[in-house]
């Protein structure tokens, strides 16, 4: 197949480890010019080094994904340094599950910063590049908690199904307005990642780590998923990709 990956400027936001991670180095094996975002320097630097290292091009730039000047900018640095940008990976979440009668609000509205607001600010900064070239490419991560409703997973859940729609309306207008910016929603269920670590409820930890132990592949089957889809030629668009465990009952 030919390689529609090489040359291509992607940012990739959460890019400091699990799926954005895993995406940044394969995308950049394949030729990519990586863009990475995230809040932890050290991280980002290491795996610039790492993808340097081995060949590829990369930078990174810390990102609160719920600052539009911090998306503004990142956009504005991958244009600077590589001259355009060709596609955007909206991969930034986090997962702090627990009932809704725990009534975790703090936690609440953190989620609906990153996982909603996050993906907002990504999108508004890379719109009217993407608009002006008539091309694009505007990938997000859901989850499979973005298709049905699972306890525990009330607001995070909500985050999800907000980004499904949100994506689906995004292609209809782009299609309507001959502006070709494509997306993909991915619908990840158990993927070995940090999203555990941002849960404080102690029953709903200790459920969601025995699932993941049990289940949990790891992110590189969801870079393959985000390579396949930045592969396919400019005239096609696979909108949505729901990706998990085969022996998980999702």
């Amino acid at each position: 197949m030919q390689n529609n990956i090489e040359n291509k400027t992607v940012i990739i936001t959460g890019a400091s480890s699990g799926i954005g991670e895993a995406t940044a180095k394969q995308l950049a094996s394949k030729g990519a010019k990586v863009v990475l975002g995230a809040r932890r320097a050290d991280k980002l630097e290491q795996i610039v080094t790492d993808i340097t290292s081995a060949g590829g091009e990369a930078i990174y730039q810390v990102l609160d994904v719920a600052s539009q000047a911090e998306n503004d900018a990142i956009v504005k640095l991958a244009k600077e340094t590589f001259g355009r940008v060709d596609a955007i990976f909206l991969n930034a979440g986090l997962m702090p599950s627990s009932p809704v009668s725990a009534l975790k609000t703090d936690e609440w509205h953190r989620m609906v910063d990153v996982n909603i607001t996050g993906v907002l600010n990504g999108v508004a900064a890379v719109m009217p590049e993407f608009t002006a070239q008539k091309s694009g490419h505007i990938l997000a991560t859901s989850s499979v908690a973005g298709l049905k409703a699972y306890p525990n997973a009330a607001v995070y859940g909500g985050t999800k199904w907000f980004v499904r729609s949100f994506m689906e309306v995004l292609r209809m207008e782009s299609a309507m307005e001959g502006t070709n910016i494509r997306t993909a929603t991915i619908y990840p269920a158990a993927i070995n990642t940090e999203l555990l670590e941002t849960i404080s409820d102690k029953g709903t930890q200790e459920g969601m780590k025995a699932l993941y132990d049990t289940y949990g592949i790891s992110p590189d089957r969801i870079a393959d998923v985000v390579s396949f889809a930045l592969n396919l030629p400019a005239d096609t668009t696979v909108n949505e990709f729901t990706v998990g465990p085969a022996n998980q009952p999702w």
